[in-house]
């Protein structure tokens, strides 16, 4: 009984399969049976081709005696285009009335490939007459092409009052919209048409309807800046407190487009700055976004500091990330703080979770934004992922000159994830010496790319202390390796520029305790001889001294060179402890 159960049960897999199969089959046979768009034309007759040659050169008189064809009229190009579609795009329009005249009733709502009719074409063309006249015949003024899009509709992109004005009188749907639920009333919003615009709520508009977002009429308005159609919809009652499906308000709207004098209108109707969209962005956040200074100016006494703080993010990071320095400046005289942090679920957002507006200017390598930041106070040391570290791995050199300038940490660490024992900013110039010696002259610890655990030439042994978070800044409890930096500079692909590093590193340090790891590779580069000689030789005094008094002065005062100036040594000097022979890219640009 089991044997016969079990082969019950094959047999009705078996059946289902098969019926899988042979419906696949099938449906692959009808698509291989229904022709494509491009071929389920057949090919035009002679007279088809001369009728459309006559249409498109305007020759009237011969139009008259290829009319009499009737089948030609009946035939389509590939992109189907009826002899009438041709005649509602020309100019002439004695033309369209004699293909129209000559066509049966049931070809004139007959539509392309795109899905356009004669009297969306006309529309579309800007032909007035043609239009006037296909509404005369009695052409539904109501058809629609693929996307939707009603004549009337049509007829407002065109920003043609006349041609909305006929379309109304043979009674077409004002309120109808599109695929987008886009309607002839967001259109005359979008355009400016303030006449066509009082047209349509003359005749039964409806100024509260909404798009595909959420979006009324209003708030289109308000967005391209159109302040007379606002004002004019809020006197027809248009609610100025209606949102869109984002949460988004008409003041919302108004600072993206960025016209003053719509925000004032708002504003003087009751518009509040301080109503988030369900992103938390207010008004404010937008124009400083979308760099609309004048717009800034106007929502900024208009908003309040607690609406500012719930919202998890200050404008000033708005400005920074769409690069607007001018609206950056403008809050700054406003008073608002260059080092607020975005808030935790802002910040994880993003995959390095950044903070500061100055972190959204460097990676934008937004030079003036961040000299901006810089100089109004802005801390370059509170985000996971150091701002310098951004700017070096970008090879931006002015940036990282200005952050160095005003205090970056040269020896800082990513402090997420960090897999090496010396601090992480020199990994991204070792190809750039011009990087390279910009981070040596602000206070790299190059010593610590010496610090290994294989020992040096002479038979040292190297132990690294177990403190090392207090000597290390940056240093976090996520570190998951601790590589030297002999280990990653002798991989495979990088062990040619051991030479060229070392040599430059040699210039930054007195005693240099090469591991036996590096003086296997260098031993075969050419730079070797020279290394020797020096490492061989007693350093200069005036070099011992250098390295001395910068140590002396301290890291505080060594990161932000700033400060050199303030004290009392003479510039020669200054300059000499400064590195300033080894500033290439303070030479190219003459920097004193």
């Amino acid at each position: 009984m089991e044997g016969d159960e079990d082969s019950g049960e094959d047999l009705t897999e078996y059946a289902v399969q098969f019926s899988i199969q042979e419906s696949l089959n099938t449906e692959r046979n009808q698509q291989r049976a229904s022709p494509s768009h491009e071929t389920r034309f057949v090919p035009v007759s002679d007279q088809n081709k001369k009728l459309v040659t006559a249409i498109r050169e305007g020759l009237v008189f011969d139009l008259q005696n290829y009319v009499k064809y009737k089948y030609a009229l009946d035939e389509a190009d590939e992109r189907g285009w009826f002899p009438l579609h041709e005649a509602a795009v020309q100019p002439i329009q004695q033309i369209l009335e004699v293909i129209l005249d000559a066509s049966y009733k049931s070809m004139w709502e007959y539509k392309t490939c795109d899905g356009e009719t004669p009297l969306t074409l006309a529309a579309k063309s800007g032909h007035l007459e043609h239009v006037r006249t296909l509404l005369a015949k009695g052409v539904w003024p109501n058809t629609m092409n693929r996307k939707g899009e009603t004549p009337l509709l049509i007829a407002v992109r065109q920003k043609s009052h006349e041609m909305a004005s006929i379309l109304i009188e043979y009674n077409c749907v004002i309120n109808q919209p599109c695929v987008k639920r886009w309607s002839a009333m967001h259109e005359a919003a979008k355009r400016g048409c303030s006449d066509i615009v009082a047209l349509l709520v003359k005749n039964g508009g409806n100024i509260q309807q909404k798009d595909g977002y959420g979006v009324t009429p209003l708030g289109v308005a308000a967005e391209y800046g159109h302040c007379d159609v606002l004002e004019y919809l809020i006197h027809k009652g248009g609610d100025i407190n209606i949102t869109a499906d984002d949460g988004s308000s008409i003041l919302f709207e108004a600072a993206g487009g960025g016209n003053p004098d719509c925000i004032a209108l708002l504003l003087e109707y009751g518009g509040s700055g301080n109503l988030p969209n369900k992103a938390g962005h207010l008004p404010i956040h937008r124009a400083a976004y979308e760099g609309h200074y004048l717009a800034l100016k106007f929502l900024i006494p208009v908003t309040s500091k607690s609406a500012i703080r719930k919202s998890g993010q200050s404008p000033i990071h708005s400005a920074a990330d769409g690069q607007n320095p001018q609206c950056l400046e403008l809050l700054i005289e406003n008073g608002f703080d260059v080092n607020v942090l975005l808030a935790e679920h802002i910040s994880q957002s993003y995959d390095d979770e950044r903070k500061t507006a100055l972190y959204f200017a460097v990676s934008n390598n937004d030079i003036l934004s961040t000299e901006i930041l810089l100089q109004a106070g802005a801390d370059p040391n509170k985000d996971p992922l150091n701002c310098l570290l951004v700017a070096v791995r970008a090879n931006n050199h002015e940036i990282v000159r200005l952050l160095l300038s005003y205090g970056a940490n040269v020896n800082c660490y990513f402090n997420l994830v960090n897999d090496t024992h010396f601090p992480s900013a020199i990994q991204y110039a070792l190809n750039d010496e011009v990087m390279l010696r910009l981070l040596l002259n602000h206070g790299y610890s190059v010593d610590l790319c010496f610090d290994c655990m294989h020992g040096d030439i002479f038979g040292n042994s190297f132990l690294w202390p177990t403190t090392e978070e207090e000597i290390l800044p940056g240093w976090t409890s996520c570190v998951i390796e601790d590589n030297p930096f002999c280990d990653f500079i002798t991989l495979p692909w990088m062990k040619h520029l051991v030479g060229p590093i070392v040599r430059i590193f040699i210039d930054y340090m007195d005693y240099v305790p090469l591991c036996t790891k590096l003086k296997f590779v260098l031993e075969t580069q050419k730079e070797w001889p020279e290394i020797q000689q020096i490492l061989e030789n007693p350093r200069p005094l005036k070099h011992l001294c250098r390295l001395k008094i910068r140590k002396y002065i301290g890291l505080v005062r060594r990161e932000k060179t700033l400060s050199m100036k303030n004290l009392p040594l003479p510039p020669i000097l200054t300059e000499f402890i400064l590195f300033k022979e080894y500033d290439l890219y303070g030479r190219e640009l003459h920097l004193e």
